[in-house]
């Protein structure tokens, strides 16, 4: 047995576990830093997810949940409760009062139909806040009428919006769902 050639392998054999020693250390410390980066990314991926569920909104509801008739005409403007709720994604329209209430800052699109037979006087805004935004008129028309209008708003979280019964008008529905009201969140601000 040569004991310097086993020294030497010793001593080799040494110098790798050095090494490997080395690239292990190496090795846990950019595993620890891998994993707080994956936690960091899953709790990312969850803020992110909970805040696309907030930007899902979405209504459309028909004035009659069953039957026919008309409303109005009554002496004093009324809120229309739009009582057939065909979708509420986001939960932001309450059909016990007709309004809508904006879950967050964004720009909304809504759309109002209404319906009338004929001589009779028709006649429905939309209010953001309490304030006439746009508004449908039809004054007895010869045949059914029917009118709709849609606009395009800017809303801060909070915002109420709303159609409105003019004083002395009415407007008809059905199962057929004439008169309507709708709305969706275009893009968060």
């Amino acid at each position: 047995m040569n004991v310097n050639a086993e020294s030497e392998k010793l001593k080799n054999m040494e110098e790798r576990i050095q090494k490997l020693e080395e690239t292990l250390t190496k090795v846990l410390c950019e595993n620890a830093a891998l994993k707080s980066t994956v936690l960091d990314s899953q709790n990312k991926i969850e803020y992110l997810q909970k805040e696309n569920e907030a930007k899902k909104v979405a209504f459309s509801a028909g004035l009659l949940s069953s039957g026919l008739g008309h409303t109005g005409p009554i002496g004093t403007a009324k809120t229309l409760v739009y009582s057939k709720v065909f979708s509420n994604v986001g939960s932001a329209y309450d059909s016990n009062t007709g309004v809508f209430k904006a879950p967050i800052k964004g720009v909304y699109y809504f759309r109002f139909y209404a319906h009338c037979h004929s001589g009779t006087k028709m006649a429905v805004s939309l209010l953001k806040n309490g304030q006439t935004q746009c508004s449908v008129f039809s004054w007895k028309p010869v045949t059914n009428g029917n009118a709709s209008n849609g606009i395009v708003l800017q809303l801060e979280s909070g915002d109420e919006m709303s159609t409105q019964l003019w004083e002395n008008t009415w407007v008809y529905d059905d199962a057929n769902s004439y008169t309507s009201f709708s709305g969706f969140l275009i893009f968060p601000l």
